[in-house]
């Protein structure tokens, strides 16, 4: 299988706005309804005004740079991204499973730590 555009520009964008801290970009890449689950922080961020508070707790307040590793398509509209974390806190290696609509928005991203 070949990573649809969407998916991979989708992934790809996420990555360069959270390296950015740029909750602006990345909050305008989601569904309004699309949720983040990241069992590592102990907590679901939901809609637009979540996803903001996940950059801004995460992203923003550990200084974590993102580097992609791998993209792999699961479906047409869903992908695993295995990443580098870095940051504050250390450095992590993670997994997001990112969903898409047809549109090309993010609708779901479940994150874990490897």
């Amino acid at each position: 299988m070949t990573i649809q555009r969407s998916l991979k520009q989708a992934t790809e964008s996420f990555i360069a706005g959270t390296n950015a801290f740029n909750a602006d970009a990345v909050v305008a890449l989601f569904a309004s309804n699309a949720t983040i689950d990241d069992p590592s922080t102990g907590h679901t961020f939901l809609g637009h005004a979540g996803i903001r508070d996940y950059v801004q707790r995460y992203f923003v307040g550990y200084n974590t740079a993102t580097r992609l590793l791998s993209l792999k398509e699961l479906a047409e509209n869903q992908a695993l991204a295995r990443v580098d974390f870095t940051g504050d806190f250390g450095h992590e290696i993670g997994r997001l499973l990112i969903a898409v609509d047809p549109a090309g928005l993010i609708t779901r991203i479940d994150a874990d730590l490897e």
